[in-house]
């Protein structure tokens, strides 16, 4: 009887020592979406995402930002502690505007980025502590470094979040999201794909007014022969009417609609709704995750139809 009492002892001390000690649980399954998005600095998960944001966070689904750099030296003139704390203060701002339920900026200097087994892991216990249905990121196909390795962490997160003894601190994932890549013009050696095309018309105001919040990045401008240089947004007036126009025009501009997405938008909207979109925000989907059908993309992006 002693000995049965001893071994059961044994096996019981085995299984505790072998299981994970969670110390940072996933959030809660509420039956809504949980989206995290990825951007390099702080300004890039907004000017990516912020319209396909501000849908899903009209829908009561949870949006979350992260900053991978704290942008500290994207300034004509301020840099360091100053100009990140500056930054990380802008990006809330927006993210209130947006509705996003997060914004958190990385304390990793601007320009210093690096696809380390620290970072992977940090990217890791992001995406689990979120419970995330879909990541959204950079491509590795870009000029700045912060983004292609950006981009290199997300992907090497996509399978990692679902082992079990990765990161054991952190509950994993009992399903792998679908990660996403954010558009941009790079055309080598692969141009991006749009796989799923988004009209933002009924976001691109609220997106526009988050913008708005980022000023360090409204007043530090590129002039000719590519050196940077300050030129203060006015505080009231014509004159800083003037100026908003022209920096959402410049900026939403890149969300105008154009014919390479015309075929994605008449499979999601049809031809009527597809024909009046101004604005769009466009994803291709990643191979290493969740690999969605029709069906599927409709569910994550509920506010197709």
């Amino acid at each position: 009887m002693r000995t049965r009492s001893v071994l059961l002892a044994l096996v019981l001390t085995t299984l505790i020592a072998s299981s994970p000690a969670w110390t940072a649980p996933k959030a809660p399954d509420d039956g809504k979406l949980r989206i995290i998005v990825f951007g390099a600095h702080p300004d890039d998960c907004e000017l990516d995402a912020g319209g396909t944001a501000v849908l899903w966070a009209a829908q009561g689904h949870h949006v979350k930002f992260v900053s991978t750099t704290n942008g500290d030296i994207g300034h004509a003139t301020m840099a360091g502690g100053p100009l990140a704390k500056r930054r990380a203060a802008e990006v809330k701002e927006a993210a209130k505007v947006l509705g996003v339920e997060e914004s958190q900026v990385l304390d990793i200097h601007d320009g210093e980025l690096m696809p380390t087994l620290e970072n992977r892991k940090e990217f890791v216990r992001l995406i689990r502590q979120w419970n995330a249905d879909i990541v959204i990121s950079h491509r590795s196909y870009d000029y700045h470094p912060d983004h292609r390795y950006t981009a290199i962490l997300v992907q090497d997160a996509a399978f990692m979040v679902t082992v079990t003894h990765y990161c054991p601190d952190v509950e994993p994932l009992t399903k792998n999201p679908l990660f996403l890549y954010s558009a941009d013009r790079f055309q080598k050696p692969n141009p991006f794909e749009a796989d799923i095309v988004v009209g933002i018309d009924d976001a691109i105001e609220t997106k526009g007014k988050a913008l708005w919040k980022l000023e360090s990045q409204i007043e530090s401008l590129w002039a000719t022969g590519g050196f940077e240089r300050v030129v203060p947004v006015p505080k009231e007036g014509a004159a800083r009417e003037k100026r908003r126009k022209a920096f959402l025009a410049r900026r939403l501009g890149r969300d105008k609609k154009t014919g390479r997405y015309h075929g994605k938008l008449l499979k999601f909207y049809g031809r009527e709704k597809a024909t009046k979109i101004k604005y769009v925000e466009a994803f291709e989907i990643c191979e290493y995750g969740r690999q969605p059908s029709k069906e599927d993309i409709k569910k994550l992006f509920p506010f197709f139809n």
